[in-house]
């Protein structure tokens, strides 16, 4: 009985951790889409979309180690960042999607449109045969310090005009802000 018990809290207990996370998650792209959205027109027929989302979280690669060696709160939170370096994985955006965009924020969804693999974002672009077309690519959110979370976002080119950075964000009262930009960089 008392092992019974047990078992019961350690599965509540990790459910409610993946499903605080899927939350977070969800939290971090509404704020990463609304301020890279913001000026962005509202779709409707026939206007070319210029920005696009990729479907894909990008894994977090050893370009993080970099971000580390260049912030205080970072070096000390090093070890918790860095056992989330994972290059193989594989994960995508659309159960945050779902949840972000199934009954509100439908405003912000006119504008967003649907995310898009490589593949269709290649199309798009060879289409109109120009260079203004964005793809909007955002890493796998690293979770430390309980409060904080790192994020690299990029924006990608057909050919040049590629740029990113990491966003540092912390959690205030339940909301989580931008709280500094790290490693900027463009092409």
């Amino acid at each position: 009985m008392n092992l019974d018990i047990k078992l019961f809290f350690a599965f509540i207990f990790c459910f409610q951790i993946g499903f605080s996370q899927e939350n977070n998650d969800v939290a971090i792209l509404k704020v990463l889409l609304s301020k890279y959205y913001a000026n962005e027109k509202v779709i409707v027929k026939n206007r070319l979309q210029l920005l696009s989302f990729y479907c894909n979280k990008a894994p977090n690669n050893e370009e993080t180690l970099e971000v580390i060696a260049k912030s205080d709160l970072l070096k000390k939170n090093a070890q918790e960042i860095k056992n989330q370096i994972n290059i193989k994985l594989n994960e995508n955006w659309t159960k945050e999607f779902d949840l972000l965009f199934t009954d509100q924020n439908q405003y912000l969804k006119s504008k967003v449109n649907n995310c898009l693999s490589f593949e269709e974002f290649q199309k798009v672009s060879d289409r109109f045969h120009d260079n203004n077309q964005r793809l909007m690519i955002v890493s796998k959110p690293m979770y430390f310090a309980q409060k904080y979370c790192l994020v690299k976002v990029a924006f990608y080119r057909s050919i040049e005009h590629n740029s990113g950075s990491f966003l540092l964000f912390e959690n205030t009262n339940g909301v989580w802000n931008i709280k500094e930009v790290l490693n900027e960089w463009a092409t």
